[in-house]
């Protein structure tokens, strides 16, 4: 923890260049109604003494009692007498009783072996997260986390810190149905203050953005549907630098965002699920020197439309909202770390897949914001639909924006987690973006900062990706799907990220234009978060590390 360093914080108010005639700048309906979105974030404490006798647990997390010195020396002879006595001492967390510590609890979580080729900083966060769930089964209230400093990875103390985290957060319903903090407030041990402080500073302002992309991205459809979510939204960032802009009005959405606007014609019959197109906008102080375009997919629900999925896999649709989601606490992280020339602008692609007679169907021809036209060949494959415009607006202001590069982040397919296992981000580049190694760069950064990334190629070859997509007859330019699941398409998770590219108009800001445009996807299918289960708010902290602490 003492080793991560803080962004300097210096606020500026921003005003978006987004289209003024067709965009609603909207009120706050939860402020009018009085109504507050309870923080879940415990209160941060930085702590140089062990003995402090405000905490009624003291959580250990390392890979070997020998780096408990200094201050920490006290507990090593406890633990050193208990592990003589248990043998799954450093296989599960155990908790003792001690006189060292003021309450009587002391807590040993071990992160096991640190030196292997298959280890790394996540040994950190699984031992944070079996020690704090022992602390909250035994009924403490009040933690100190202790992770003894050592040089095994850089970021060992944020990751832990972050795991604990996650494990104290309290669901959005729960927090408004009256439920309690799970902890009244959480110790951070470290043995420099200027280090732990600036390190809180930090964990703070991650936490807040990752609670942002839990809210969205795991409430359920109807707490979460887009109306909603633009409450939440406008409330999340009131009085912050960051600018929301909101589109709901049917006729500009078909007019500006076809191939959204196809996705949302059967929620659109129901008021409480119609569509929201989000835009967010941050810009620090001084010259931008970088501008970061994303674009979230925000599937509220997804039902399949009319290729309706069967069988009992339509159960935890309500997190193909988790890309919308993360561009948004990523946002959240911006207004609270404020860092200088730095310029990010996010469209949220909030619509609900339903199904009705107002259905888009498969074989539809629909020309994009681009031009395109997308002849349709599954309605599951919606998400690609509802970004791909919103992609292509980006694309527009990209080409007068400073040091630009685009992203798209999606909870997208299914094959995702079947070539990469749970858990993984997957990212794939543009040839601009693979020039620059945005790819290795993010997974570089995510890998050191506990939120890793899997790597993917898009390709070229008949059949594969770009010639997958071309349209197959003379009624259309581009082909949205086939008729299968991405989890039975070769390829599944490369091919819409080429679809993302024609269907937008990127293609013409490839390697070899006279404007190359950076492009970036990331499916985070696999890693937002297990169902049932909490989301992640991957890539947020990636995310951060790349593009702000580096």
């Amino acid at each position: 923890m003492c080793q991560v360093l803080a962004a300097v914080v210096v606020l500026f108010i921003i005003v978006t260049d987004a289209e003024k005639s067709s965009v609603i700048k909207t009120k706050c309906p939860l402020e009018a109604q009085g109504k507050e979105i309870s923080p879940s974030v415990p209160a941060l404490l930085p702590v140089l003494d062990v003995k402090d006798p405000q905490f009624d647990v003291v959580i250990v997390v390392t890979d070997n009692l020998t780096k408990l010195t200094d201050n920490l020396a006290i507990l090593r002879e406890p633990l050193e007498n208990y592990s003589q006595i248990d043998k799954a001492f450093d296989k599960q967390p155990v908790l003792i009783k001690t006189e060292v510590v003021p309450s009587g609890r002391l807590i040993y979580s071990s992160t096991g072996p640190l030196d292997r080729d298959q280890d790394d900083v996540r040994r950190f966060a699984d031992a944070a997260t079996a020690g704090i769930k022992r602390a909250l089964s035994a009924g403490c209230k009040t933690p100190l986390f202790v992770r003894p400093i050592d040089d095994s990875f850089e970021h060992a103390g944020i990751v832990a810190a972050l795991a604990v985290l996650q494990s104290l957060y309290v669901p959005l319903e729960l927090r408004e149905a009256g439920t309690k903090p799970k902890v009244e407030k959480l110790g951070i041990w470290c043995n420099n203050i200027e280090g732990i402080t600036k390190g809180i500073g930090l964990l703070n302002a991650l936490e807040n953005g990752r609670i942002v992309a839990r809210d969205i991205g795991g409430s359920d459809p109807e707490r979460m549907s887009a109306p909603k979510v633009e409450e939440y939204i406008n409330e999340t960032f009131k009085d912050t630098s960051v600018i929301v802009n909101v589109i709901g009005d049917v006729p500009t959405l078909i007019k500006e965002y076809p191939l959204l606007a196809a996705v949302n014609r059967a929620a659109n019959v129901v008021e409480r699920h119609r569509a929201r197109l989000i835009f967010l906008e941050y810009k620090g102080s001084g010259n931008i020197t970088k501008t970061l375009f994303i674009v979230g997919k925000g599937i509220t629900y997804d039902t399949g439309g009319a290729d309706i999925k069967a069988g009992g896999v339509m159960a935890g649709m309500h997190r193909d909202k988790c890309g919308a989601a993360a561009a948004a606490g990523f946002l959240k992280v911006l207004s609270i770390l404020k860092p200088a020339n730095l310029r990010v602008v996010a469209g949220l692609s909030m619509v609900r897949n339903s199904v009705g007679e107002e259905s888009y169907v498969a074989d539809e021809i629909i020309t994009s914001r681009a031009g395109v036209r997308v002849r349709v060949g599954n309605t599951d494959a919606e998400g690609r639909m509802v970004m791909a415009d919103v992609l292509c607006r980006m694309k527009e202001l990209a080409v007068d924006a400073v040091n630009p590069q685009l992203f798209t982040i999606a909870t997208l397919t299914g094959h995702a987690i079947r070539a990469m296992g749970p858990e993984y981000s997957i990212i794939m580049d543009n040839g601009p973006a693979r020039n620059l190694s945005t790819a290795q760069k993010v997974q570089s950064s995510g890998e050191k900062i506990g939120d890793p990334f899997e790597i993917s190629t898009i390709r070229r070859e008949a059949g594969i990706d770009f010639e997958f997509h071309k349209g197959k007859s003379e009624y259309e330019d581009v082909l949205q799907s086939n008729n299968h699941p991405s989890t039975m398409t070769n390829r599944g998770h490369q091919t819409p990220s080429a679809f993302l590219i024609m269907a937008s108009g990127l293609d013409k800001h490839g390697k070899d234009s006279s404007q190359p445009l950076p492009y970036s996807h990331i499916d985070i299918a696999g890693s937002s978060g297990p169902f049932p289960g909490l989301p992640t708010g991957s890539p947020i902290v990636a995310l951060t590390a790349s593009f702000v602490l580096e």
